[in-house]
């Protein structure tokens, strides 16, 4: 069965294979009452290597290497991150699972797949446990929901920052006209022409509910056939001369937030929605003042949650095998194995997965 991207990206390569009840499993670190073992460890480097040309599609073989030694210098590291934050979030009494459930619906629709009973099999069939799955789901929102409370939360980013940061990089903010776009594209493809129609007012409703005021980026998220769909429709920013002439002339006449009819093309039925229009020349502050907000609580969010992973690392009871390192400084002692029996390894953690800690900003939640 083809591996569907979106489930091998939010989870770890599927489990080594162990031989019951005699295997000892490697225990590399232990954070309170929880443990990480080399097989998760291993499984997180694996997963960056895996990750790293996605991540900087344009960059040399050469820097893919260098990113990849540098987050593999940080992987142990972050599965004790990862792990401090799950277990603040149950002490804060943190509850996402409505969230589990809308994130799984929403994978499965990315997936085309017709039931959740459908989810569940595409991703055994990957050799992966669904109840795993379904935990680091759970883990990586109670991650992120401790991380939004706790530390982005408290960012304030003055106006007069914005100011000052515009005044200082005013060159950087000299463009020719462009529009930033967002679609929700409804695939025609392979049907026949009563399954057409119903496609085009599957489309023209959509874009009547936009219109009416409902999130265009969620809907892109949960109904638009586009390979864009888990970024929320989001295509780029287009210069004249960069869009088809039809494409070009429809876009170009909007105002920001503005949405297109529907377009019909050979593959299917597309809606744009311009999430900005640039005119030409030196941005005023106003239209690129969201912009310079993201760069400023990008600069900040990751010091500021370093510091506060050093609080409750100096709050909680944290060691690490000889041999190994956690850069954040936690020393190396000897620490015990166990038997890795299934009893153990269902006590010790369902499935640790290494999940952006310090995930920046964006306009929806992918």
């Amino acid at each position: 069965m083809k591996k569907f991207a979106i489930l091998s990206a939010l989870i770890a390569s599927a489990a080594f294979a162990q031989e019951k009840g005699k295997t000892l499993e490697e225990i590399v670190a232990r954070v309170n009452n929880e443990i990480i073992t080399r097989s998760e460890y291993e499984r997180a480097r694996q997963q960056t290597a895996e990750e790293a040309p996605q991540e900087c599609p344009k960059c040399t073989p050469d820097q893919v290497r260098a990113l990849v030694a540098e987050k593999d210098k940080n992987a142990l590291r972050d599965l004790i991150d990862q792990s401090l934050l799950v277990q603040r979030a149950k002490d804060m009494g943190i509850s996402v699972e409505p969230d589990v459930i809308k994130r799984l619906d929403l994978i499965r629709i990315q997936n085309k797949l017709d039931s959740m009973e459908d989810l569940e099999k595409a991703v055994t069939a990957q050799g992966i446990n669904w109840e795993e799955y379904k935990n680091n789901i759970r883990n990586a929102l109670m991650t992120q929901r401790v991380v939004s409370s706790e530390v982005g939360q408290k960012i304030q980013i003055p106006k007069e920052d914005l100011a000052k940061y515009y005044e200082e990089h005013k060159g950087e903010f000299v463009r020719p006209e462009q529009v930033a776009l967002r679609e929700i594209f409804v695939s025609t493809e392979g049907k026949k022409d009563n399954e057409i129609a119903d496609a085009k007012k599957k489309a023209e409703g959509l874009v009547e509910r936009a219109k009416n005021g409902e999130d265009f980026g969620e809907l892109a998220k949960r109904f638009s056939d586009g390979s864009t769909a888990k970024q929320g429709g989001y295509l780029g920013m287009f210069k004249r001369g960069e869009l088809a002439k039809e494409l070009e002339e429809k876009t170009f006449a909007l105002k920001k937030n503005g949405i297109t009819e529907v377009i019909q093309t050979k593959q299917g039925f597309l809606a744009l929605q311009v999430m900005e229009h640039y005119p030409e020349g030196e941005q005023p502050l106003a239209k690129v003042e969201n912009e310079i907000y993201e760069r400023l609580y990008n600069q900040r969010i990751e010091p500021a949650l370093r510091e506060y992973l050093k609080t409750l690392r100096e709050q909680s009871y944290v060691i690490v095998k000889a041999g190994y390192v956690d850069t954040a400084g936690v020393g190396s002692i000897p620490i015990q194995e166990v038997s890795a029996t299934p009893e153990a390894n269902k006590q010790k953690k369902e499935g640790h997965k290494k999940f952006l800690l310090f995930g920046k900003r964006k306009e929806s939640d992918g």
